[in-house]
């Protein structure tokens, strides 16, 4: 492999032995978190009780951790550079706490834990203890924008925070188990979308230490061209740093750091000197050593050192067996914590002297604390964009296409802070307006014919909603603002990755010291009910259940039923904060139902009776039609028109619901309604049928708790679909409106008997759509040419 060959030793004998001083003290403090709860500086010989009862945590990764946080220290500060710490490996969690607590910025915000013994006998015992903190990097660490307990975003989430941030270098280790996860091998292509004329750097730096929990690493064993070759593929100059002398090891990584370094010097003074942007070959590391280095070599006879049995805890049941008890304490008297700590506990000079001071430590680094960074965009005026509405149902425009203007000119008054991300369907989803001003990010090659290719683009599309998610999160969490846009049934690829992101806003809501950051905004339009070209394999709208699982107090899910309370919608959504917010809207042609006015009003109700569609003139109704989803309120509205001309004594109430957890009662949701107040709108005792976007249960889940639940009839998506007609897929799940009248009819008192001839028609209506789908291959006319329209207050349909 490439090597950054060792031509000369960059440090010298005093800067070898401080930063291996260092390094020590790192690797002592690791060691701690993981097994003392007392006697921290060995001030007697150890005894079982000085030990946890539990013993957690990981140690085959902290100590190549230490020792790639040691040496990036001594670049920040020869350098004076602006850096952070992504750390793929996120079970290393003591090796960062043990460097932020060195650094100091682990007391200046943990105030109960100084920088003297007492303060180190809290740290030790707080690491995964009971009222103590996680193993991985949490949010509760400093400087950690990455948790990395669960495997593969690292290497994403650091392009995204490097993305807009020129001055940053962002240090991302990639554990070799990490290194075989679909998600990270897919990140490496990430540098295809580093301007570097403008973004900052990230500098992947691979950590080969050979073993996962129980079996050997993929890229560990392959051979050393391959690897060398695989990464010059991605676009990468590889350089290898192994052994396991430290003094050797310390002099060639020294020396590759700064050769790594001056090479992203290079390549972005080209960029930024005005010479054409094209893709560079951005340096990357490899560090090859031992897994657990510097701990136990053996523990009962059995090599631990460079093997998986040095990944989690290497000796175990040190309490009970005095020959672990006594492993264990010339493996923390091998560091000699007596040249690394003063009489107070606290770290000798020349190792509280070694990391660099105030914003440039990694711990302390604004980026990784994005809310202090963040800034308000300067949004447009959604209201002059609106749809003219002249009466409910008119002109036809698909929601998308009227935000896309919207969305096009906020991205041109954030040129720095905001960013569309999308899996190659910001077009698709009818946002191409995005392009008059923008172009889509690339700093591969172009050929003639593309389009809207260029490196400053702020467009983020790439075929994958890992890379989209990974990098739209980066972005956040370092202070800027974004939309991801996909497709409603793909965007179940990154379920795992949302559960991450919602756990990092529910714990971070807690921590003083974070401020909060802008929200995660999903707009998914190419829905459920419009997928009839694509077919079955596009039809899921589960994803909204995936996320009102998550913590209520940081989910929103939000059903616009046109193109001006999308416009309301998505501007609330982008000044929130410390959200997931979940927008589900169609790209095709619909009616339009509200006024700019009307919309803004819905929107912030969440959920209102229109009294326009309504027929209980402000008294008690026989029926509730409910609706949520721009497909459902148009086959309920289609619905109350069948009624209205049908049954005109029938006293009907149109609910539209646009915030979905205003369905739960406020104990379950901050979003909820009062009981009083949905008793009031949506009645105690009548019979309240609710057409819903998405799986019909979820609808009785969110509203279980309340009076007239037992009266509450849902029509969903019933996992029924293919590649067929817009209204014979509502037909498929019996969310017709065909449906939805006989639904009326069965559950209203009184009405079955006098109303039996028209749910006759309703079910003979239903196979006359269904025969003329099979015959046309379209739906009918009478059906797809409806609208609704007022005549005397009363609605017929424009086909008649």
């Amino acid at each position: 492999m490439d090597t950054a060959v060792n031509l000369h030793s960059p440090l010298t004998e005093d800067e070898l032995r401080r930063l291996d001083a260092y390094w020590r003290a790192a690797n002592y403090l690791t060691v701690g978190q993981i097994y003392l709860l007392d006697n921290p500086l060995l001030r007697e010989p150890l005894k079982p009780e000085h030990v946890k009862p539990r013993l957690l945590g990981h140690w085959g990764t902290s100590p190549g951790l230490n020792l790639l946080y040691t040496h990036l220290n001594r670049v920040i500060v020869n350098r004076d550079l602006s850096a952070i710490f992504v750390t793929g490996p996120g079970h290393g969690g003591p090796a960062l706490v043990a460097n932020t607590w060195l650094e100091g910025t682990y007391s200046e915000l943990y105030h109960h834990i100084p920088r003297d013994e007492t303060g180190m006998q809290r740290l030790f015992r707080q690491f995964s203890f009971p009222g103590g903190i996680p193993s991985h990097v949490a949010p509760e660490v400093p400087g950690s924008i990455h948790e990395g307990g669960e495997l593969g975003y690292a290497l994403s989430h650091a392009y995204g925070a490097a993305f807009d941030h020129p001055d940053l270098l962002v240090a991302c280790v990639i554990g070799d188990g990490e290194a075989e996860t679909g998600p990270l091998a897919g990140s490496w292509l990430s540098n295809v979308f580093l301007n570097p004329a403008r973004d900052g750097a990230v500098l992947p730096i691979l950590h080969l230490n050979g073993y996962k929990i129980a079996n050997p690493t993929v890229l560990d064993r392959i051979p050393g061209d391959d690897l060398r070759d695989m990464m010059r593929g991605f676009g990468y100059q590889p350089y290898v740093v192994e052994g396991d002398d430290p003094a050797t090891v310390h002099q060639l990584l020294a020396a590759t750091l700064d050769r790594a370094v001056d090479e992203i010097t290079a390549i972005q003074r080209r960029a930024r000197s005005g010479e054409h942007v094209e893709r560079p070959r951005w340096p990357m590391i490899v560090l090859r050593t031992p897994k657990g280095w510097t701990g136990p070599s053996q523990v009962d006879g059995k090599q631990v050192e460079g093997t998986f049995r040095a990944h989690q805890v290497p000796i175990s049941q040190v309490r009970d067996n005095p020959e672990h008890l006594a492993e264990l304490e010339r493996w923390l008297r091998s560091y000699r914590p007596e040249e690394l700590f003063d009489a107070t506990g606290g770290p000798v000079a020349e190792v509280a002297e070694a990391p660099p001071t105030g914003d440039r430590r990694m711990s302390a680094n604004p980026v990784a604390n994005g809310g202090r960074l963040l800034r308000n965009l300067e949004l447009p005026d959604f209201r002059d964009y609106a749809v003219d509405v002249p009466t409910p149902g008119e002109p036809m425009a698909g929601a998308t296409g009227v935000l896309g203007p919207w969305v096009r000119d906020v991205i041109a008054r954030n040129p720095e802070t905001f960013r569309l991300f999308g899996p190659d369907e910001v077009a698709s989803n009818r946002l191409g307006a995005a392009f008059e001003v923008t172009d889509r990010a690339f700093v591969g090659t172009e050929v003639p014919g593309d389009d809207h290719l260029s490196p400053d683009g702020r467009v983020m599309e790439v075929l994958s909603e890992h890379l989209c998610q990974g990098w739209l999160e980066g972005y956040l969490l370092t202070g800027r603002h974004g939309i991801f846009t996909s497709y409603e049934a793909f965007i179940h690829i990154v379920d795992s990755m949302v559960n991450q992101h919602a756990k990092w806003l529910k714990v971070t809501r807690h921590i003083p010291w974070r401020e909060p950051v802008a929200s995660l905004n999903y707009l998914l339009s190419s829905h459920v009910w419009r997928q009839d070209h694509n077919g079955f394999s596009h039809q899921d709208p589960g994803f909204i259940d995936h996320v009102v699982n998550k913590k209520a107090e940081v989910v929103r899910v939000y059903l616009p039923p046109d193109g001006n309370t999308l416009l309301s919608t998505m501007d609330h959504c982008l000044r929130s904060r410390q959200y997931i917010n979940v927008v589900v809207a169609g790209k095709q042609p619909a009616p339009n139902w509200l006024t700019m006015d009307e919309a803004v009003q819905h929107c912030r109700r969440g959920l209102g009776i229109w009294d326009w569609a309504s027929s209980d003139d402000g008294t008690e109704p026989d029926v509730v039609l409910a609706c949520a989803g721009d497909v459902p309120t148009l086959e309920t509205l289609a619905a109350v028109d069948l009624l209205r001309r049908h049954l005109p004594d029938l006293k009907v109430r149109v609910v539209n619901v646009v915030d979905l957890m205003r369905l739960q009662p406020p104990s379950e949701h901050p979003h909820g309604l009062p009981d009083n107040e949905f008793d009031t709108i949506f009645t105690r005792d009548k019979p309240v049928i609710f057409a819903y976007h998405g799986y019909p249960w979820l609808i009785h889940r969110l509203t279980y708790r309340r009076t007239n639940h037992e009266n509450l009839h849902v029509r969903g998506y019933k996992e029924e679909g293919t590649t067929t007609t817009p209204f014979d897929m509502v037909m498929l799940n019996d969310l017709d409106r065909f449906h939805l009248v006989i639904d009326v009819i069965d559950r209203v008192p009184g009405l079955r008997s006098r109303a039996a001839h028209l749910r006759q028609d309703m079910v003979d209506a239903r196979q006359a759509c269904r025969d003329h789908t099979r015959r046309h291959g379209e739906d009918d006319p009478r059906v797809a040419e409806w609208r609704w329209i007022r005549e005397n207050d009363a609605a017929v349909r424009s086909a008649e």
